[in-house]
């Protein structure tokens, strides 16, 4: 039988990189390939209204990749670090993971959470990545977050 796949949504924050860090023990355990995406996409408001519109030389990707690697870098040991498959899409960040986690075994978001709820919310992505997943999704709260839910 054939190792699966686990999918970590990456965006380059704390719990994110929590995340990678669930995800890259996981791995280890069950022999499962890691990939790490990262989607960037540009504000809808951008070029309209006045805005100027993007020079023909903008690339985003290239910085993308590097905020990538560099996360993969700070998340997991390095030997583990070279074996994870590093994915940057354009486009929206729910819909890049979801896409990406076609056939994969398992997904592996960050919590985020707001304001004065900040205990039972999850971030817009984790949830619509939750809602819309084929596979099992595990969301990871951060040590500094369970410490404030459990009222230590």
């Amino acid at each position: 039988m054939r190792p699966g796949r686990i999918v970590v949504g990456v965006d380059g924050s704390e719990p994110s990189l929590e995340a990678l860090r669930w995800a890259g023990r996981q791995a280890s355990l069950t022999g499962a390939a890691l990939e790490a995406v990262m989607a960037w996409e540009l504000p809808s408001h951008w070029g309209w209204g006045g805005l100027p519109g993007l020079p023909e030389d903008f690339d985003m990707e290239e910085p993308a990749a590097e905020a990538l690697s560099e996360a993969v870098g700070k998340a997991l040991p390095a030997e583990q670090a070279r074996s994870v498959s590093q994915v940057i899409v354009i486009g929206n960040a729910t819909e890049a993971i979801l896409d990406r986690a076609e056939g994969a075994e398992l997904i592996v978001m960050g919590a985020r959470g707001l304001g004065t709820f900040r205990a039972t919310l999850l971030g817009s992505v984790s949830n619509s990545v939750m809602l819309h997943a084929s596979c099992p999704v595990v969301v990871v709260r951060g040590a500094a977050e369970q410490s404030e839910v459990s009222g230590q």
